[in-house]
């Protein structure tokens, strides 16, 4: 059974929630890193799913963030086609030999096709929630929201519309570029 189900899991986190005095709890991500990022936040609150009360682990990010992650993913792919046998640092294996020259014109192409995937607007995202019901804790979430930031009230406001079935998603479509952080 997934104990994102159990009662007892459910009845813990409502005690964390309380203690916190807030309606859901941070998720400490062993791989996020230590600098603040007001981009994203990954939580868990208690709700319903078909009838039952369950545990939501929800992953709730900006748009920007989303778009930003999608055109570098876009980027990545270009790069593996143009540089078939390039590792990128972040994937290679203790063992693999780092080439500088070959690691510069990797990232001056990531940079070039990253330009051009924003300047042709190839990536555009939209409000969204996606439920994973498969996932290994409870019910799994993934929200993107058209905000400047993730903070304790809009994760809030989120959770009550959410469970609430009041959330109503915005339907515009978006695009973002480097030079709008500038």
């Amino acid at each position: 059974m997934n104990p994102g189900f159990d009662p007892e899991e459910i009845a813990q986190l409502k005690r964390e929630c309380k203690a916190e005095r807030l309606n859901f709890v941070y998720v400490t991500d062993e791989f996020e890193d230590e600098e603040e990022n007001n981009e994203h936040a990954h939580v868990q609150f208690v709700g319903y799913y078909k009838d039952k009360e369950v545990v939501y682990d929800a992953l709730i990010y900006t748009l920007r963030l989303h778009h930003s992650t999608l055109v570098y993913d876009e980027a990545l792919e270009r790069l593996k086609v143009q540089m078939p046998d390039y590792v990128s640092p972040d994937e290679r294996e203790e063992s693999d030999v780092s080439d500088p020259e070959k690691d510069e014109e990797a990232e001056i192409l990531l940079t070039e096709f990253i330009e051009e995937i924003e300047e042709n607007e190839e990536i555009s995202v939209r409000e969204h929630v996606e439920v994973d019901d498969q996932f290994d804790y409870g019910v799994g979430l993934e929200v993107g929201l058209n905000k400047t930031e993730i903070n304790e009230k809009i994760i809030n406001d989120f959770i009550i519309r959410f469970n609430s079935g009041r959330l109503q998603l915005d339907t515009n479509v978006y695009s973002f570029s480097n030079e709008d952080e500038e």
